[in-house]
């Protein structure tokens, strides 16, 4: 058989290395490991959004729709951005339903990117950024922010935009890794440093509902000036734990959105239509639904901070998304991925080692921590701890 080499392949599939984040999550299995690495809940989606998705595909809602995204769904996003986000969009020309969070992503960077051009990235940051911009052949701009506060000051942001400015600007806000909620001060002065170097923003809001301790979570697109510099992605996946239906969407000016939607047209031609339908009732769901959620997630933050502080890992306290950031020497590894290695044997638990969310050959220990989890699970991994703490004794 004709066996393709590396060198046959394109730079563009060449630059893209497989996910630390899901090789975590396959090992679980060989070393059966309790998998807190992977952002995805061991525990049931909500009922209601079961139903919905039974409805709609027993009415055959199976076959395309319109490829930006059913009207009634976008007219509902919309009425939500304005009531939660306090954004005012038009569905019928900026509002873009797309296959999960991570096309919309893509799709803005494609809508955005020339090769070559600079994109502002502050680290730690999201896994999937490094490849997204590796496929569009951008370049990143690390710019490295400090725990536990993770700060955005005036400085940082001259360090940022010293030079020829980035073209594009990426916020996660709330952060995965490490739990940053942006406040509104930081999000007004990177609009100001955004609207004087004719900077764009593409802001990664899936976390928007999962924050802690009082925070607010703000869309840059709702300050003066931005919304028209701004393309929002969002999506399903985290707020009502379906993460395996590929739901997303995203938001922007009607002439970026004409791009976008260009693009998604020939890459997926529309999201899953029934799932759509059923989304339906997801955007309507009530304050409850909200306020549940985080209560659900604040105690399981605590339940797993706590086991991870006395094991001695350090954490920092997120703030926002679901995930604790923390420091893995105390495992004695020369790197992150032996720690992540030495937890999983020793342990049985997966964690991700950092470097998947810092600079290429950036040394650390990091490891990152998920605590979207059943209860059983999480209070398994606590004694897990235990016994490591134990065992080093």
């Amino acid at each position: 058989m004709y066996q393709i080499h590396e060198t046959q392949l394109s730079a563009r599939a060449q630059a893209i290395v497989p996910s630390l984040i899901r090789e975590a999550s396959r090992y679980c299995t060989e070393l059966g490991a309790l998998n807190l690495a992977q952002g995805l809940p061991d525990f049931a989606a909500p009922e209601f959004l079961k139903e919905a998705a039974r409805t709609a595909i027993t009415q055959d809602h199976n076959q395309y729709c319109d490829t930006w995204g059913l009207r009634p769904l976008r007219e509902a996003l919309a009425a939500k951005l304005q009531r939660d986000n306090k954004m005012v969009v038009d569905p019928e020309t900026q509002i873009t339903v797309c296959c999960g969070a991570t096309e919309g992503l893509n799709l803005a960077l494609m809508a955005l990117l020339d090769p070559g051009d600079e994109v502002l990235v502050f680290s730690p940051f999201y896994e999937n950024y490094r490849p997204n911009l590796a496929m569009v052949g951008a370049v990143a701009r690390h710019i490295t922010l400090t725990g536990p506060g993770w700060e955005v000051t005036e400085e940082v942001l001259e360090r940022g935009f010293a030079g020829k400015p980035p073209k594009v600007v990426i916020v996660n806000n709330p952060a995965n890794p490490t739990g940053k909620v942006w406040t509104r001060p930081e999000l007004e002065l990177l609009a100001r440093y955004c609207l004087h170097h004719g900077t764009y923003a593409i802001t990664d809001e899936i976390y928007e509902y999962i924050v802690y301790d009082g925070a607010e979570h703000i869309s840059l697109a709702s300050l003066p000036g931005m919304a028209e510099r701004t393309i929002t992605v969002n999506g399903f996946s985290k707020t009502f734990c379906v993460t395996g239906w590929r739901l997303g969407y995203t938001v922007a000016p009607a002439a970026l959105s004409d791009g976008i939607r260009r693009l998604h047209d020939f890459l997926t031609i529309c999201a899953p239509a029934p799932l759509q339908w059923a989304a339906l009732a997801a955007v309507e769901s009530g304050e409850d639904y909200y306020h549940g959620l985080r209560s659900l997630y604040q105690a399981k933050r605590t339940l797993l901070f706590e086991a991870l502080e006395k094991a001695g890992f350090a954490p920092i306290l997120p703030r926002g998304a679901y995930y604790i950031w923390t420091d893995g020497r105390v495992l004695g590894a020369a790197n992150a991925c032996e720690a992540a290695h030495k937890l999983a044997t020793l342990a049985g638990i997966a964690a991700v080692p950092g470097d998947c969310f810092l600079p290429i050959n950036q040394p650390n220990q990091n490891l990152r921590f998920c605590f979207a989890k059943r209860d059983e699970t999480l209070q398994a991994a606590v004694h897990r701890l235990e016994s490591l703490v134990a065992l080093s004794s």
